[in-house]
């Protein structure tokens, strides 16, 4: 993972750590000095601080407060300043943004327990995906974006389902011995 060596990130209990995912959705993010980023699920932070890094407005928030924690702590260590707060989704969300950022959980498996709610996306891998999709025209900007890590373990014909009324461009995808991970740009 060459590009975390630019960075000072600190893996903490409870919290996903920075991985394959992670570094595939920086390097497909595509951000612009002074943009208001809002980062849902923000875990050990790394998105957020590469954002912030990057001279945007970052805001960042996750479900797991272990995971805020080490997002305000990763944040002082990269010398970058981000809003950071506890919430589930748009729960304690307020403003609106040019981009919102998720590198959801995709897996399609419904482990319980706080550090699985990283991964675990359900029996169909969707996750918090059409919920998102349902409340995100409330906190964008007109033009604004929505950018996702999905799966090809995620139900395919649920997916396209979900997304047929959005305009979606693939912005970067690997490979892993297991399943394909793809970000998509989506504009509601």
């Amino acid at each position: 993972m060459e590009y975390l060596s630019s960075l000072n990130i600190k893996e903490c209990d409870d919290v996903y750590p920075p991985s394959d995912d992670s570094i595939l959705l920086i390097k497909s993010l595509d951000v612009k000095n002074g943009e208001k980023i809002l980062e849902i699920g923000c875990g050990s932070g790394v998105v957020s601080i590469h954002c912030a890094k990057s001279g945007c407005f970052v805001t960042a928030v996750d479900i797991n407060h272990s995971a805020v924690e080490c997002t305000i702590e990763n944040a002082k260590l990269n010398g970058v300043s981000i809003n950071v707060k506890d919430s589930d989704l748009f729960e304690n969300v307020s403003g609106r943004f040019d981009t919102i950022v998720f590198n959801l959980p995709y897996l399609p498996v419904d482990d319980n327990g706080e550090l699985a709610k990283a991964w675990s996306g359900g029996e169909d891998g969707l996750g918090p995906l059409p919920k998102l999709l349902k409340q995100c025209q409330d906190y964008l900007f007109d033009n604004g974006r929505v950018v996702v890590v999905v799966s090809s373990l995620m139900d395919q014909s649920k997916l396209k389902t979900l997304l047929s009324n959005y305009r979606v461009t693939e912005k970067g995808c690997t490979s892993l011995f297991f399943e394909k991970l793809s970000v998509l740009e989506i504009i509601p």
